[in-house]
């Protein structure tokens, strides 16, 4: 049975417990906000209650998959909590996705109801609603915030909960355990085809009480606009503000003008995002204008942070925190401390939280010490329990002594910090060198007129790979390839230096704001 308390805090069995237990004791705090519509925590119960009984109407029993295409809006974080509070297991689809990659996700799930926004942005989601059913004749389509031909809508998927009595939704709650799964979240496929994270309720729920001791905020307020397939959305943003009681502010998609306004106008407390984000926000809005005087703590993770943005950052009176986590871990696993300097939140992603064992692995199998890089590998009960359906996946990603392989390289510096080098999948060798290309990003991002580097590996005749790099400038400069390879050469070693710099106005993003490198790679190989 795993641990159910953090430093004396307690941590309840499952995700939608907190939801009952914040009805009963904070019944009008404010749970979630979008757009002009404010939801109590009261009213949040009562609506997943709603969708609760409409899903066992339906026929969705414990262990079922429910997928959902949307954006991030309040459906979407009801429809995940009614599936888990009836032993269901959630899965996000994210608007952008290609026919392609959403019948991907619904054929590997196999899920027994999709839930689906009519439009959005300009997009109709009918042609990917009639494909998946089509592919599966037996999956119940529904429709909200417009209506898909061939779809219950909302309105009508929920009337047929009615029939659903409180002992029969009560039952299926009964039979719903801390360590039964309620989430699975398909990774990118940078390196094949994406698989499944499968979460636990505990995974969500201790991990997301976890990472509240650090931010050590008894009000939490933020915007979230992760899209919903992302742990960034359900985990680190949606279940850690629900276990404290907090106040979630759905956006569509994420904005920097909209998204600082509404920070303000909601008085929260709390930022997180990545680097591109915050370098968008500070690009498109004057913080000093902007009243942020709620803000306690800035967080990101996903990338390093360049040095005059923290600097930026900081002026808003805000403790800066920076992390590292990802979807296999439920939650972030290493924080700086409150006290770091720009060193430390520039170039670490701080300290191995004490509830996760951590260890860095060399390439001959041995434990690593202190400045010695290694792949990164963690072990902890709140871990993803499988990839979905991969027993090969599944057992490749743990060693033969229990630990998980993050896949990420980097090492431990002598003050106990972390710092991470690279993903071992992004390594590539050149003339037998191992290259990572994170660091050399993080050398290109030091000038001053650039705002935003990605390496990539190309082939080459004689060296086996290269280096590609490929630089958005900082808006209103201009610079030469020539000196950002002499900028190079000053400071790593010359196998390391790429041997081409492209030079361009905005790099490609993925929905949750980094770099697409697969793109990049193409381009780089196109051309």
């Amino acid at each position: 049975m795993p641990s159910l308390d953090i430093s004396g805090v307690k941590v309840l069995p499952r995700l939608p417990d907190y939801v009952t237990e914040y009805a009963n004791t904070t019944p009008d705090a404010t749970a979630v906000v979008f757009d002009n519509e404010r939801i109590c925590y009261a009213e949040l119960e009562h609506q997943i209650r709603r969708w609760a009984r409409a899903l066992l109407a339906s026929g969705v029993r414990k262990g079922d998959r429910v997928a959902m295409l949307s954006t991030p809006r309040p459906e979407f974080w009801i429809a995940f909590l009614a599936t888990a509070r009836i032993g269901g297991i959630w899965v996000g689809l994210n608007p952008r996705y290609t026919h392609r990659e959403c019948a991907y996700v619904v054929g590997d799930a196999q899920p027994s109801v999709l839930v689906s926004i009519a439009a959005f942005d300009g997009i109709d989601y009918q042609e990917h609603v009639d494909a998946v059913s089509a592919a599966h004749p037996g999956l119940q389509a529904v429709a909200f915030a417009g209506t898909l031909e061939g779809c219950d809508t909302l309105a009508a998927f929920l009337a047929v909960g009615e029939r659903i009595d409180d002992a029969t939704l009560e039952a299926a709650e009964n039979e719903v355990s801390t360590t039964d799964p309620c989430l699975i979240v398909y990774t990118s496929g940078s390196t094949g085809s994406p698989k499944g994270a499968v979460l636990t309720h505990y995974g969500l729920t201790y991990g997301a009480t976890l990472q509240t001791t650090h931010f050590d905020i008894d009000d939490p307020g933020i915007v979230v606009s992760f899209p919903i397939n992302h742990v960034a959305s359900v985990a680190d943003t949606c279940a850690t503000t629900l276990v404290k009681g907090g106040k979630i502010v759905f956006q569509e998609q994420f904005d920097p003008i909209s998204s600082v306004a509404a920070t303000s106008d909601e008085r929260c407390t709390l930022m997180g995002g990545v680097p591109t984000m915050y370098q968008m926000q500070l690009a498109a809005t004057d913080f000093d204008s902007v009243d942020l005087s709620a803000l306690r703590l800035i967080l990101w993770g996903g990338a390093a942070m360049p040095v005059e943005t923290i600097r930026q950052l900081q002026a808003t009176g805000a403790r800066l925190v920076t992390a590292y986590g990802m979807t296999e871990t439920a939650t972030h696993v290493t924080y700086t401390d409150a006290d770091a300097d720009f060193d430390t939140l520039a170039t670490t992603v701080g300290r191995p939280d004490p509830h996760c064992e951590f260890r860095i692995e060399t390439d001959n199998g041995e434990p690593s010490s202190e400045n010695n890089t290694g792949e990164i590998q963690l072990r902890a009960d709140f871990l993803m329990t499988e990839y979905w359906r991969r027993p090969d996946a599944s057992a490749e990603a743990r060693t033969p002594d229990g630990w998980f392989r993050t896949g990420d390289v980097g090492y431990i510096r002598p003050d106990g910090n972390v710092r991470l080098v690279g993903r071992m999948s992004d390594m590539f060798k050149s003339g037998g060198y191992n290259v990572y290309p994170r660091e050399i990003e993080s050398v290109l991002e030091q000038h001053a007129a650039v705002a935003l580097a990605a390496v990539v590996g190309v082939p080459d005749p004689l060296y086996q790979e290269v280096g590609c790099a490929w630089i958005q400038r900082e808006a209103g400069t201009d610079v030469e390839a020539k000196a950002l390879e002499q900028w190079c050469r000053d400071k790593v070693a010359n196998y390391k230096v790429p041997k081409s710099f492209r030079i361009v106005d905005e790099l490609p993003l993925l929905p949750v704001g980094k770099v697409d490198k697969t793109a990049l790679r193409k381009r780089s190989r196109e051309a």
